[in-house]
């Protein structure tokens, strides 16, 4: 299968005032993407608030999607959810839909608490599309679910024809590297934490991944690697430390779904607030928040239109 090179986004769902989707910003959005480096998007996933849209609604952002990219973009469509079967029927519409590919996080109930539930969970999703690669999506601060990826790979490894890989959201650097070792690199091994992107090129994987503060700090992260394989190592670094300062701002205003959607109104694209149970930002939060990023010198180098 194809390996994806480059930086993946994740991207939020926009949503009207009374709280119903919103597919008008997406031809802007994905445009705006793809003019700032970012190679594609995994929609309905957590940035994207997947589990509090319904069915129909998935399938519309999905086919939204895939008719605004740009040329070359890829549109990966995340379809797990806590029913099996709805998640092999969103596969199967995404495929239909014209999508390059999906992915499933764990069900976050119920968790699954052995490799075999994990794997069969996966089997009953990937089977819905089997023309498309798959990726489990690996948030265990998410999801809940804290298995081992390399047991896990050895378990899926010609098992499910169409998995692709992992997007590998978690702390141990050590294991996404054994993972991309396992039977010389071969599965695409999609890095998932914007934090951490550089070390993760130094040890030599990284060739993809997917992001979520990619919506707005594409560029500065996409310019990592490109320092990075210019052999420009003091550039990434930089570029890295930047990024952190930004993460270092959004935890203080709930994170990425959050705080970091609030941040596309700031940069020009207003997506709407987000759905309960999330707590959204008010006003004086959104003020302080831009004055955060003001003093970084964040409106000079984020993503622009």
């Amino acid at each position: 299968m194809e390996k994806i090179t480059g930086l993946i986004n994740a991207p939020f769902t926009p949503f009207y005032p009374n709280g119903e989707v919103n597919l008008e910003p997406i031809p802007a959005y994905a445009a705006m993407l793809a003019k700032n480096g970012i190679k594609g998007v995994f929609i309905n996933g957590s940035s994207g608030e997947g589990y509090m849209l319904t069915e129909e609604e998935r399938m519309l952002l999905t086919e939204k999607w895939i008719e605004s990219a740009p040329e070359n973009f890829k549109v990966i469509v995340h379809v797990g959810s806590t029913c099996v079967k709805q998640s092999n029927k969103l596969a199967a519409h995404a495929q239909e839909a014209g999508a390059w590919g999906i992915g499933a996080m764990a069900s976050p109930f119920p968790k699954a608490g052995r490799i075999e539930e994990l794997v069969k969970y996966c089997e009953e999703i990937a089977c819905g599309a089997p023309k498309l690669p798959f990726y489990f999506y690996h948030i265990p601060a998410l999801s809940g679910v804290f298995l081992p990826m390399l047991p896990f790979l050895k378990a899926v490894d010609g098992r499910i024809p169409n998995f692709a890989g992992i997007k590998y959201t978690f702390e141990s650097i050590y294991e996404y590297n054994q993972c991309r070792l396992y039977k010389n690199n071969k599965f695409d091994m999609l890095h998932g934490q914007d934090e951490t992107i550089l070390p993760s090129l130094a040890m030599g994987g990284a060739q993809g991944g997917i992001g979520g503060t990619t919506n707005y700090n594409g560029r500065e992260l996409v310019g990592i690697i490109d320092a990075w394989n210019a052999g420009d190592i003091e550039t990434a670094r930089e570029k890295q430390n930047f990024s952190q300062e930004v993460i270092n701002v959004i935890v203080n205003y709930r994170g990425n779904i959050v705080g970091g959607k609030r941040i596309m109104k700031l940069i020009g694209l207003d997506l709407g607030k987000n759905r309960t149970p999330f707590q959204n930002m008010s006003d004086e939060e959104e003020a302080a928040m831009k004055k955060e990023l003001e003093a970084i010198g964040f409106f000079e180098r984020c993503n622009k239109f």
